[in-house]
């Protein structure tokens, strides 16, 4: 059974927000439709990351065409939850406007792991960008236009 939503119920809707403290972010499309696979839907959501300076510094971040990982450091007086829905608010209701549509576009809630101290960064960002290469999308992570790495 393919369901996909079924993970949804995994998604956790309270946490601890430490700032200064680097976290992994991943949240999902509405019924994983893949609205991303539109780059100017992905430009989108990208512009709405790199606005979020003041809450989060972006490490690293790749875009698929149904969900995203966001590698950030949280900023003083920010928290998860308060950046997310900023997030998906602003970002939702930019996508909606380009597609001439209505609804929702993520699902809710989120999925974050806060790296420790002992977890290799770098590693961690590369592991990130290089998602298109190990589900196929592309032959070399230069070809996907839905990433970027505070590194380069």
């Amino acid at each position: 059974m393919n369901n996909p939503t079924a993970h949804a119920a995994h998604l956790r809707h309270a946490r601890v927000s430490e700032p200064g403290r680097i976290y992994l972010i991943t949240c999902v499309t509405q019924q994983r439709q893949p609205l991303f696979g539109d780059w100017h839907c992905g430009r989108l959501l990208a512009q709405v990351l790199n606005e979020e300076n003041k809450r989060a510094s972006t490490l690293a971040y790749v875009i698929m065409p149904d969900h995203l990982h966001w590698l950030i450091q949280l900023q003083d007086n920010a928290t998860l939850g308060g950046l997310m829905r900023s997030v998906k608010s602003v970002s939702s209701w930019r996508i909606n406007r380009h597609l001439q549509r209505r609804g929702s576009i993520w699902q809710t809630g989120y999925q974050d792991r806060a790296l420790s101290e002992e977890d290799d960064l770098v590693a961690t960002a590369r592991h990130v960008v290089a998602k298109p290469l190990r589900v196929g999308l592309v032959k070399r992570i230069g070809d996907y236009p839905l990433w970027d790495a505070a590194w380069l």
